[in-house]
């Protein structure tokens, strides 16, 4: 028996991600940035159907993000399993640097972090050698000099787990395949037969991204480099294939033998990539003790067969990354692992009430601000999809709005706005507001509704069953990375704003929330096109 993966297994902004086997369980943990809780955690029993079955970094005690930039905070988790405790090691850049926490169960609850002393640089890991011993990975400025952008280098050193010290010394074991890398970063150590190997990226993680290798019969080296560097990338393909950014690799093998690499890569749609870095998965064999990826191809595959036996999770939907998701807040008490906030949460920001809805207070901390707004989102997945929130506007004072937005940062944002009077439609590009349509609108209950169709949005209300177009094809592809840069991928959710502080704040009841994957009418081939044709 086995089992169809299709690529990319976790759609939409899972980037970095790193994978760990517990006997025939696997799991993947991405990189999250400034959003709380941070570091989703997915499990699989077959590498094909994933669930999120909780977040590492749960409690601000754990995961400071005051004033950090959307693509700051978390950086490259690894996640790790040794003698009955998990491991997730990461770098937060805007408070701390590099840190561990553990939990005996995947899911957690996860300790407080343990900073570590003496780690500098970024994308740290951990590896447990066969003899017990604890060693640290991670990549740091040059330290003979920094001579350019980008010129860094990987190091090994000992870590007790014990006191979560680096002990020993420091060596500098790697600084990349190619002549004058540049980034080389996201390393990862193995100990495999009689080699030990350091799997990493190269090339940033833009266009020339790339998988390459490195082994030696000594933990600390000297490595030395696979002639066939980089082992996997599709740089080569040219700016018009429809996958790119191709690196930041993890390995993992099955109870089975067989081997598997999870890595990032993006899919733009008529040049713009919106939805950010995604997790996509492939074969590995071994030749010459040197891992090859994707044998005969040389490329990520659409699909792959994993000799696993097919096991669905029984799980809510909504905890199914790729899937469509209804959301009757009358009817729920909690808000499930899907669910993100920019930065650290106020305690009063939102409220769940039985039979009602979903209470959002309405703050002085906007999204195009560094504070922490009101803002409940999920990730976008897909190219084409419709999103709608049902709110009423019953106590919403004058200066007060609520709606829905389409998110990438501060600064390239698409806001759908209600103020109990009318409703509007706001673009946000290079920092700059721009009112696209309005409509007078003073309905108690209202929906609001946006379509997107790879970059082109279309805007309307519902009010009694009647739709009303505010704007048709609205082009969005300024949220994308291309426009925006950074690192992230567009989330939707609900917002709540206000113009001034107020002793007793308004606050929106949002009864609903939808997202509706769309399957476009023509589907594109793929290859040498701009559209990616994305399996909706």
């Amino acid at each position: 028996m086995s089992v169809v993966s299709r690529n990319p297994i976790l759609s939409g902004f899972y980037p970095d991600p790193s994978i760990c086997a517990v006997g025939e369980d696997f799991y993947i943990v991405n990189s999250s940035f400034a959003y709380f809780p941070g570091l989703p955690i997915m499990h699989s029993r077959d590498l094909a159907h994933w669930e999120q079955i909780g977040n590492v970094l749960t409690r601000e005690s754990q995961l400071p993000l005051e004033g950090a930039g959307v693509s700051q905070g978390l950086f490259a988790p690894t996640m790790r399993y040794h003698d009955g405790t998990y491991y997730v090691i990461c770098t937060n850049v805007s408070h701390g640097g590099n840190f561990v926490v553990t939990a005996d169960k995947p899911e957690g609850p996860y300790s407080d972090p343990h900073f570590i002393e003496g780690a500098d640089g970024i994308d740290p890991s951990l590896f447990f050698d066969d003899d017990g011993k604890c060693y640290y990975i991670g990549t740091h400025p040059n330290v003979d000099g920094y001579k350019y952008n980008g010129d860094y280098f990987i190091y090994i050193q000992e870590f007790d787990t014990e006191s979560f010290k680096l002990v020993g010394e420091r060596v500098e074991a790697w600084n990349g395949a190619l002549k004058g890398v540049h980034w080389p970063e996201g390393p990862h150590l193995y100990h495999i037969g009689e080699y030990y190997y350091i799997l990493h990226a190269e090339g940033g993680t833009g266009p020339e991204h790339a998988v390459s290798v490195a082994r030696s019969k000594s933990v600390f080296g000297p490595y030395e480099n696979n002639f066939c560097n980089p082992i996997f990338t599709h740089r080569h393909l040219g700016q018009r294939y429809p996958i790119k950014y191709v690196g930041h690799a993890d390995l993992v093998q099955t109870v089975k033998g067989d081997w598997y690499m999870v890595m990032l890569a993006v899919r733009p749609i008529f040049g713009f990539t919106t939805m950010g870095r995604e997790t996509f998965l492939a074969r590995v064999i071994w030749e010459n003790d040197w891992p090859v990826v994707n044998p005969g191809l040389g490329i990520l595959s659409g699909e792959l067969n994993v000799d696993l036996d097919e096991q669905i999770p029984e799980c809510s939907p909504t905890s199914v990354p790729g899937t469509n998701k209804l959301y009757d807040f009358t009817h729920m008490d909690e808000l499930g692992y899907e669910f993100m906030f920019l930065r650290n949460p106020k305690p009063d920001m939102y409220e769940i009430r039985e039979g009602e809805g979903l209470y959002l207070k309405c703050d002085t901390d906007h999204l195009s601000g560094k504070g922490s707004p009101s803002y409940v989102c999920i990730r976008q997945d897909c190219h084409c999809f419709e999103a709608a929130v049902t709110l009423t506007g019953d106590e919403l004072f004058e200066g007060a709005r609520a709606g829905i937005a389409l998110f990438q940062s501060e600064d390239y944002q698409l806001r759908f706005e209600y103020s109990g009077v009318s409703a509007n439609v706001i673009l946000r590009k290079d920092g700059t507001d721009e009112k696209i349509a309005s409509v007078v609108s003073p309905q108690k209950l209202i929906t609001l509704v946006i379509n997107v169709m790879g970059t082109k949005a279309t805007l309307f209300t519902v009010r009694e069953k009647e739709a009303e177009i505010l704007v048709r094809d609205l082009d969005v592809s300024s949220l994308s990375t291309e426009v925006a840069g950074g690192f992230v991928g567009c989330t939707i959710g609900m917002f709540a704003e206000d113009s001034e502080e107020r002793p007793d704040a308004a606050r929106a009841c949002f009864k609903s929330m939808s997202y509706k994957r769309i399957l476009p009418a023509a589907k594109n081939s793929g290859e040498g096109a701009d559209n990616s044709g994305e399996e909706a």
